[in-house]
């Protein structure tokens, strides 16, 4: 398809209607393209829609995949699978001698990058075209490999279900996180001897990334840098297979530990300089950017976290995102509209501020940040000294903190909402909160952060939310309206 050409033609007019309205219906596609909305223009549409498709997807063989943003074992894996194609045909075609140079060559490839599966592709055709030429002893040299290959296959095939099972148990409840928690040292036991065994990439790169999450999960974020710093210093003296080894991921573990272990300055310094390893069409751009904004708003650069969040919003991809992370982006852009309120508000402004405030108490959805919608609302009724709101916004956090905060793991947001407690305890005097709450606070700032499998999220920190909260009451206390008196 050439999607540049000038001339009109059905094939091209559907894809720029798409583009347009990527939320149109079949109907409102078929009266763009032809008019009337009839049977046999639906029918018209669905072989153009066909067609359209097979060519989109035919374009897929001609991506780039050398840019060294996306990730970097994906044109080794592509010239891989490019030449086992070509070889494929090659055999069927009986070209057995341009076959078996191929074969050689792509084995060097999967053997440079670690690709174990590719390999023993290699291998396994090479065993048949030695049998059907009556080789005898390349066939038994080829069956040979072949098996020792399929042996190692087998033991990473065995690391990657262990991994992939931690994997789903964590992506669920915190209640399976929990669970799977004390499982995991047998885990890492399992994947450490089956390391020993390969001593292939793969092995080593499911360890790696099992004790990043076990090390994440207990809240041990110093270990997490230690880890991933580790990997670098391996990276960079080329201990580590350079095809296959992603520094990306680790780029965004590394800021992500600095994040959680409250050392935001350094972080959002390395997220500086990280960024430019991430191709801003990917997904991992997007979750790399999330980090990037709340270490600037942990380092109260809150000039920087709205000038990235601007970057971001003008990202072609950023509509495109799932609804849950449109939903965090918008949290974190009310959090910013809050500390930096802008002159002039937009009408999305006026309308994401009316969504925070219409949040539900409590959303499973929304897990992590149910605290975070709910201070953000008390926040904003504070600056509007609306009594009433403020009273009711509390009331809801109490509730909240005893039916979902009552174990250890929830220390640092008990301690706060404690803390919010407080300014109707001493009737909303800022100095007399202040001095009431200083040991609280004390003991606030010498709580770590939880492990992931229990955290609220802090979009800000909680002792610097306390200041924002003290700062509020000195411009004027909360008053009850004329109808409430």
């Amino acid at each position: 398809m050439d999607l540049a050409s000038t001339r009109p033609n059905k094939e091209n007019q559907f894809v720029a209607t798409l583009t347009a309205t990527p939320g149109a219906t079949q109907l409102q596609v078929v009266k763009a393209l032809y008019g009337k909305p009839t049977a046999a223009n639906v029918r018209a549409l669905q072989r153009l829609q066909s067609r359209v498709k097979n060519k989109l997807l035919n374009q897929l063989y001609f991506l780039d995949h050398s840019d060294p943003r996306h990730l970097v074992s994906r044109r080794y894996q592509m010239e891989c699978l490019d030449l086992l194609h070509k070889i494929n045909i090659l055999f069927a075609e009986g070209e057995y001698v341009l076959t078996e140079r191929l074969l050689y060559r792509c084995k060097r490839l999967a053997e440079a990058g670690s690709f174990t599966n590719y390999s023993v592709e290699c291998a396994r055709l090479m065993c048949t075209v030695y049998s059907q030429q009556r080789q005898a002893l390349r066939y038994q040299k080829a069956t040979s490999q072949l098996l020792k290959l399929q042996q190692t296959l087998a033991w990473e095939d065995e690391a990657e279900r262990i991994y992939s099972d931690t994997q789903m148990a964590l992506a669920h409840t915190v209640r399976s996180r929990r669970a799977v928690l004390p499982l995991l040292p047998t885990y890492i036991a399992q994947l450490e001897a089956l390391h020993r065994k390969a001593r292939t990439f793969s092995t080593y790169n499911h360890l790696y990334r099992l004790r990043l999450a076990y090390e994440e999960l207990q809240g041990n974020f110093k270990e997490m840098i230690k880890v991933t710093a580790d990997a670098s210093r391996r990276f960079r003296e080329g201990k580590l297979n350079a095809r296959r080894f992603d520094l990306r991921f680790n780029h965004f573990v590394s800021i992500y530990a600095y994040l959680r272990s409250r050392q935001p300055v350094q972080g959002l310094r390395l997220a500086e300089q990280y960024s430019r390893d991430f191709h801003p069409s990917s997904s991992n751009w997007f979750y790399f950017q999330e980090h990037h904004v709340l270490l600037a708003l942990h380092a109260e650069q809150y000039e920087r976290a709205q000038q990235l969040l601007t970057t971001i919003t003008k990202n072609p991809a950023y509509l495109i995102q799932r609804e849950a992370a449109l939903e965090r982006w918008d949290l974190y852009k009310a959090y910013i509209d809050f500390v930096l309120p802008p002159q002039r508000a937009t009408a999305r402004q006026r309308q994401m501020a009316q969504w925070v405030l219409q949040l539900p108490e409590y959303s499973r959805d929304k897990r992590g940040h149910n605290v975070a919608i709910l201070v953000l609302q008390l926040l904003h009724f504070l600056r509007e000294r609306s009594l009433e709101e403020v009273l009711l916004r509390l009331e809801r956090l109490r509730k909240y903190q005893q039916r979902h905060l009552y174990e250890a793991s929830t220390l640092r947001s008990r301690l706060f909402l404690r803390l919010l407690q407080v300014i109707v305890e001493k009737n909303f005097d800022a100095a007399a909160a202040a001095e009431r709450g200083k040991n609280m606070l004390l003991q606030l700032q010498d709580t770590p952060p939880p492990g992931e499998a229990f955290a609220e999220v802090e979009i800000i920190p909680y002792e610097q939310l306390w200041k924002l909260v003290l700062g509020l009451l000195r411009e004027g206390r909360p008053m009850a309206t004329e109808a409430d008196a």
